[in-house]
């Protein structure tokens, strides 16, 4: 299993594409965390941006499908899509991210 995180613009828009992904079974789950404060660098300047992050669990195998869908989707030229490994998870909560 996989815990992914992309951030988004606002949570409208987070709403919508992660809806999408969880209807195409791309993902089993998304948590939508409504307001980060991200600070990067783009295109030379530092920025200081609120966004709007979501956790995404899927399957490891999932993670090309889930990328490509949400790289199509995404408003961001470069959206971050972001996945680590859930090292322990509960028996029970694998096997249900997993059947989806």
């Amino acid at each position: 299993m996989l815990i992914a995180f992309s951030t988004f613009p606002d949570e409208a828009t987070a709403r919508n594409i992660c809806s999408a992904l969880v209807a195409e079974g791309l993902a089993a789950c998304a948590n939508i965390l409504p307001q980060v404060t991200s600070i990067y660098r783009w295109q030379g300047e530092l920025k200081v941006e609120g966004e709007c992050l979501a956790i995404l669990k899927i399957s490891a195998g999932g993670f090309p499908a889930l990328e490509e869908k949400l790289t199509a989707l995404h408003p961001y030229e470069v959206p971050e899509i972001v996945a680590i490994a859930a090292a322990a998870v509960n028996a029970k909560y694998l096997t249900w991210v997993m059947g989806v």
